[in-house]
């Protein structure tokens, strides 16, 4: 361990992955939401503007956290999880609007936010912090299996109730993920899997929410109803496949022409497909496989139990969130909203996705690893 006052430098190929991520995701937002910001609001600058601001509050909220002892985390977990599940609640009060159909967003009047993602760190920090502690064992039914599936249940549920089954599955598989590295007995694994699958198919086949069946319906054979349930998936898979190896070039999109919605967010992996190509977009999955390796190398060189767990939460939700978006957008699995990290636009995500970042920047600078 490093002497007692002396810091040692952070991540650096951690830092350098992150932050291309961050400004290739600047570059396509500006690129995908042109037609839309001209429809909307009569300029094409408006959601890069936006998300120049917001990737300047992420920035400042790294380099925050970066330098913020990790381990006092451990300390306020359960006052972060419970101001986390409150931004939740905010919903229901008349804060709660409503988007398309659903209320996942809060409006302070000044900015708006989503609570789902502060949700999703809130409870990666309290169960890191709960599998650290002596007391608690995770292959024990009553002091390990039982009180984390509370956790998952409220965390999960909390989002549900949002009517955001995609972010709820993503969250699931992450405190499922961050568990099982834990060391919870395979058995309740098992279990738990069945649990949530019971669960997903209830979701799924409920009368409240027949789109939901459509969707899994369309996901067989999204050509067969290719105006209706299936458009998104083919215009998605239009724009990958006439991006070629070389793509039509920067801002040359035609997708983004009110082909694709939310071209520059839930599919902005297509738009860049279609731009850049097969490079452009192998080149985004190197650089999310560069920032996974070394969360994963942060990770398994970390003393401390609480920040190898820590470390292990926020790899896990970077890697199925990015997972998710890449295989909904190439027709891998249903349709379903889930943004790329660092990448797609998004106040709240971007913001809470750099602050995890940041915090993992922090444990490394507590380890013994080559940070070139």
């Amino acid at each position: 361990m490093a002497k007692k006052g002396k810091k040692r430098a952070c991540d650096f190929t951690l830092l350098l992955s992150a932050l291309l991520l961050v400004f290739i995701g600047i570059i396509m937002v500006f690129s995908a939401s042109w037609p839309e910001a001209m429809r909307s609001f009569d300029d094409g600058y408006f959601f890069l503007k936006k998300q120049i601001v917001v990737a300047g509050i992420g920035f400042a909220a790294m380099l925050f956290f970066m330098n913020f002892d990790y381990k006092l985390l451990r300390k306020t977990s359960g006052l972060i999880y419970i101001l986390s599940l409150l931004s939740g609640l905010l919903i229901f009060t008349p804060l709660g609007i409503d988007r398309k159909g659903a209320r996942r967003w809060v409006d302070l009047k000044f900015a708006t936010f989503m609570p789902s993602d502060i949700i999703k760190l809130g409870a990666i920090i309290f169960m890191a912090a709960f599998l650290s502690n002596k007391k608690n064992k995770p292959d024990s039914l009553l002091r390990g299996t039982l009180p984390i599936l509370a956790i998952i249940g409220v965390s999960c549920g909390m989002i549900y109730l949002q009517k955001d089954l995609g972010t709820t599955v993503a969250l699931a598989a992450t405190l499922i993920s961050l568990f099982f590295i834990a060391g919870m007995k395979v058995s309740h694994l098992f279990a738990m899997t069945v649990i949530a699958g019971l669960g997903l198919v209830k979701a799924i086949t409920s009368e409240e929410y027949k789109y939901r069946m459509r969707r899994l319906t369309a996901f067989r054979d999204p050509f067969a109803d290719k105006l209706d349930t299936g458009w998104q998936t083919v215009q998605s898979l239009y724009a990958l496949g006439s991006g070629g190896l070389f793509g039509l070039g920067l801002g040359k999109s035609r997708q983004k022409f009110f082909y694709i919605s939310e071209s520059y967010n839930d599919f902005i992996f297509a738009i860049i497909g279609e731009e850049l190509g097969f490079l452009g977009a192998l080149i985004v999955i190197l650089l999310f496989i560069v920032l996974i390796w070394r969360g994963i190398r942060i990770a398994l060189s970390v003393e401390d139990l609480f920040g190898c767990l820590l470390a292990t939460g926020i790899v896990a939700m970077i890697t199925v969130q990015s997972l998710i978006h890449i295989a909904v957008v190439t027709s891998s699995i249903p349709t379903t909203g889930i943004p790329l990290p660092l990448v797609s636009y998004g106040g709240t995500s971007l913001i809470i996705y750099m602050s995890a970042v940041g915090i993992l920047l922090n444990i490394s600078r507590h380890v013994k690893l080559n940070r070139s």
